[in-house]
């Protein structure tokens, strides 16, 4: 039986105004787009992208409700899914191979330390072919702050692609450089821009289908979460609302669809017993919604990440750089061989050093 909507944690103005329309349930608002339900009812469609997250979030439970799987299985799933390689081995080591599919990441940190640059080695590492050690899949990539580049992309592709061809040894990796090309790479590489929150929570409720239309995406980047959430807003219950729905939502996205999600955060000062500190944006109750936190900061003119936040990892600081190529080890890195290789530390040389240079950060 579908949920009635007065049961919903909704403005009771806002429940009024649904049940004024005829709309009675979750059933009869769940497949409206925002601008359609905020004409019908007579809501702003603020209000009506707060309804359809709530509707579409119960809706999503009830289907997953009946899926009964034992705890091998479901370990066994995970394995299968794999992981996304930064690039960085010694940062790929302490997460366990690198980003988790089917789980949400969220890499914090301030302005100019690489988060967007991560971000973009992740959108080309998961279209390397499976003979290499890749997914061999396609990106979607939601830009709100407008900082995508893509001669930036076109940059780590070029290394991602002369790499490999560097690694290539038999018939199978021969065929498969023949389709990895810089081109292909920005091709599998869907963008999406959006503006202020509105457009992103409306994104959000549209991803499922472009998911299921497109099954081959295997990473969902937000550059940055923050961004549009950090202005506009007055009322911040109203904003932790829409927060929490939205987690719901990429989590749903994250497991249903088998994509690794990734955020980006923002720095925000933090003041108590007279010191002050940088934390994370948006909230402590934000800092739930992630699997797992990744914080990039500067010590000098050295950039660290730490793992702050992981339920099967311990935390750990490792050094990283932003090079012409992209993100990447301080130290000589090691040879890609496969997945399980970048899950432990070896000493082995590279076949070809990547060279430093002045990326951007």
């Amino acid at each position: 039986m579908q949920r009635a909507i007065s049961s919903f944690a909704l403005a009771p103005a806002v429940k009024v105004k649904l049940i004024n329309a005829g709309f009675h349930s979750a059933a009869d608002v769940c497949d409206l787009q925002p601008l359609h339900l905020s004409k019908e009812a007579g809501i702003s469609q603020e209000e009506a992208e707060e309804v359809l997250q709530a509707t579409r979030c119960e809706s999503n439970q009830g289907r997953a409700g009946v899926s009964r799987l034992t705890a091998l299985e479901l370990l066994e799933r995970e394995q299968a899914l794999g992981s996304i390689v930064t690039f960085c081995s010694a940062l790929d080591s302490a997460l366990g191979g690198g980003l988790p599919v089917g789980k949400t990441s969220e890499i914090c940190g301030v302005p100019g330390v690489g988060k967007t640059q991560l971000c973009i080695q992740l959108a080309v590492d998961v279209q390397i072919p499976v003979c290499f050690g890749g997914l061999g899949g396609q990106v979607v990539y939601i830009d709100t702050e407008g900082s995508f580049l893509v001669q930036r992309a076109v940059d780590v592709a070029r290394a991602a692609v002369e790499h490999c061809s560097l690694l290539a040894e038999d018939a199978e990796q021969q065929e498969a450089l023949k389709e990895f090309t810089v081109e292909t790479i920005l091709s599998n590489l869907f963008l999406f821009r959006c503006h202020d929150y509105v457009e992103l929570l409306a994104e959000a409720c549209l991803l499922p289908n472009f998911l299921a239309q497109h099954p081959e995406v295997r990473l969902v980047v937000i550059d940055s979460i923050a961004c549009p959430f950090r202005r506009d807003f007055e009322d911040l219950s109203h904003r932790t609302r829409l927060l929490n729905g939205l987690a719901q939502q990429l989590i749903q996205m994250a497991t249903q669809h088998s994509v690794a999600v990734v955020l980006t955060n923002q720095m925000t000062t933090k003041i108590a017993n007279c010191q002050s500190k940088l934390v994370p944006a948006l909230g402590e109750s934000w800092g739930h919604a992630a699997t797992q936190r990744i914080i990039l900061h500067w010590e000098g003119q050295r950039r660290l990440a730490s793992l702050f936040k992981s339920p099967t990892h311990r935390e750990v600081t490792v050094p990283y750089q932003i090079t012409g190529q992209g993100f990447r080890d301080v130290v000589l890195s090691y040879p890609w061989k496969t997945r399980a290789d970048f899950a432990i530390s070896s000493g082995s040389a590279c076949k070809r050093p990547r060279m430093e240079g002045g990326g951007r950060t």
